[in-house]
C-alpha cells in the first residue's frame, strides 16, 4: 500500500484551531490595551463623549434648533437643559460603568485591528485573485463601521435621549435615569448603527458565495423595508421622525448593496466565461 505524503503547507484541524486561538488572543490584547487607555481618560470619555448628548449645546440639538428657528417653529431643542438627571443607585454602579465603557471603547476603536486579525486567519484559504480583489476589505469595512458609529452618536443617540429623557406620563413623576441605563442607550445606538452600516460588505461576500443575487435583493426589497423599520424602531425612540431618520441611510445602503451585488455577479460571470474559452 502506498502512503500519501502530507503536504507541509496544509494545516490540520487542530492547527487551524491553534492559529485561531492566537488571532483571538491578539485581538483581545488590543481591546484590553485600548480599554486601559480609555480607562485613564475617564473625564473625556464620560463628561465629553457620553454625557455630550445630555446637554442641549450638543451639535445635533443646535442644528435642529437653528432649523426650527429658521422656519419660525418653537422647538424643545432650543431649551436650556434636558429635564432629567443621571444617578447611580448601586454601590459599584459607577465603577462597573467605568470598566464596561472602557472595554466597549476598546472594541470600537480596535475594530480595524480585529478585522485585520480576522482577515489574516481567513486569507490563506483564498485564491490569489480573491485576495487581490479583497485587499480593500479592512479599509472599507472600517470606514463603514465608523461612519455608522458617528451616525449613531450624532443622530440616533441624541434623538433617543431627548425623547426618552423628556417623556413624562405625569408632572408628578421626575426622570432620574440610572447611569448604566443611560450608558446602555448610547452604546446600543452607536454599536447597532456601526453594524448596520456593514450591510454592503455582508452583501458582497454573500454574493461571492452565491447565496445572494441582485434579483433576490430586488424581489425582497419590500420585506427588507419592513425589517429596516423594525430595526429602526428597536434602536430609536418610538416616534416616527426618529425611525425615518435612521431608516433612510440604511435603505440607501441597501440600494448600494444591490449595485455591489450586480458588479460582483457580473465579474463572476465574466471570469466563468474566460475559463470556458481558455
Amino acid at each position: 500500500m502506498e502512503k500519501t505524503e502530507k503536504n507541509p503547507n496544509e494545516m490540520s484541524f487542530l492547527d487551524h484551531l491553534e492559529e485561531l486561538r492566537w488571532h483571538l488572543i491578539r485581538s483581545t490584547l488590543a481591546v484590553v490595551i485600548i480599554g486601559c487607555i480609555a480607562f485613564f481618560m475617564r473625564g473625556f470619555i464620560f463628561d465629553t463623549i457620553l454625557f455630550g448628548p445630555k446637554n442641549l449645546d450638543f451639535p445635533t440639538y443646535r442644528f435642529f434648533c437653528n432649523v426650527a428657528t429658521f422656519f419660525g417653529i418653537t422647538s424643545e431643542f432650543c431649551g436650556d437643559e434636558l429635564p432629567f438627571t443621571i444617578q447611580s443607585r448601586l454601590m459599584a454602579g459607577q465603577f462597573s460603568a467605568h470598566i464596561w465603557t472602557s472595554i466597549w471603547a476598546g472594541v470600537i476603536l480596535g475594530f480595524p485591528y480585529i478585522l485585520w486579525e480576522l482577515w489574516r486567519f481567513i486569507s490563506p484559504g483564498l485564491y490569489e485573485k480573491e485576495r487581490k480583489h479583497s485587499r480593500g476589505f479592512i479599509l472599507t469595512a472600517s470606514f463603514l463601521f465608523f461612519i455608522g458609529v458617528l451616525f449613531g452618536y450624532y443622530v440616533v443617540a441624541p434623538l433617543s435621549i431627548n425623547f426618552l429623557g423628556t417623556y413624562q406620563v405625569s408632572e408628578q413623576v421626575t426622570n432620574e435615569i440610572d447611569l448604566s441605563n443611560y450608558v446602555s442607550t448610547v452604546r446600543t445606538a452607536v454599536i447597532a448603527c456601526g453594524i448596520m452600516f456593514e450591510l454592503p460588505i455582508v452583501i458582497y461576500f454573500l454574493t461571492k458565495v452565491g447565496l445572494v443575487t441582485p434579483e433576490i435583493l430586488k424581489k425582497y426589497r419590500k420585506i427588507a423595508l419592513v425589517i429596516v423599520l423594525l430595526l429602526s424602531a428597536i434602536i430609536t425612540p418610538p416616534d416616527v421622525t426618529s425611525q425615518i431618520v435612521v431608516a433612510i441611510p440604511v435603505l440607501i445602503l441597501y440600494q448600494v448593496s444591490i449595485y455591489i451585488s450586480k458588479l460582483v455577479l457580473k465579474r463572476e460571470r465574466k471570469k466563468e466565461k474566460m475559463m470556458k474559452n481558455a
